[in-house]
């Protein structure tokens, strides 16, 4: 499979980058606000869903892949934390979703971006609007297993 790249600029176009970074686990140090360039960044490995799925569709043994990749949201006016110890650089987060809320304000294409985590963490971010970028940075390793919400098993 190719490098991925995705841009979003809308609500539906960020449900696609969070789609494929569902699972994707990160170290707290591997992520940045950057309030003067009004950038929020961050470097994950993420499961390729994609690649897997792919695999079990046509019949081969599924492909098990993580994919080192770097996540950037422009335009971020602030951002938050729940229950994330930004001091411990080296805690693990599993992503779980990301989601737009848009502002109360009519005709405004500012809101928040909601990055969840998996034990109730989460950053939130205030943005002017939804610009982000996700885009694979070459690094790809077989993962030991897929990852596993309980409840799927058959």
């Amino acid at each position: 499979m190719s490098d991925l790249k995705l841009i979003a600029l809308d609500s539906d176009d960020l449900n696609v980058i969070s789609a494929h970074l569902q699972d994707a686990v990160l170290r707290v140090g591997d992520m940045a606000f950057l309030p003067r360039e009004r950038r929020f960044a961050v470097i994950v490995n993420r499961f390729d869903w994609e690649t897997a799925a792919g695999k079990v569709k046509s019949g081969a043994k599924a492909s098990l892949e993580r994919r080192r990749s770097g996540l950037r949201f422009e335009r971020v006016l602030g951002a938050k934390v729940h229950d994330i110890d930004l001091k411990d650089r080296s805690a693990a987060l599993a992503l779980l979703a990301i989601v737009f809320e848009p502002s109360a304000e009519p005709e405004s294409a500012a809101g928040d971006v909601t990055l969840t985590f998996s034990g109730g963490a989460a950053i939130r971010l205030t943005v002017e609007c939804v610009e982000a970028e996700l885009k694979d940075l070459g690094a790809v390793w077989k993962a030991r297993r897929a990852p596993n919400h309980g409840g799927d098993e058959s």
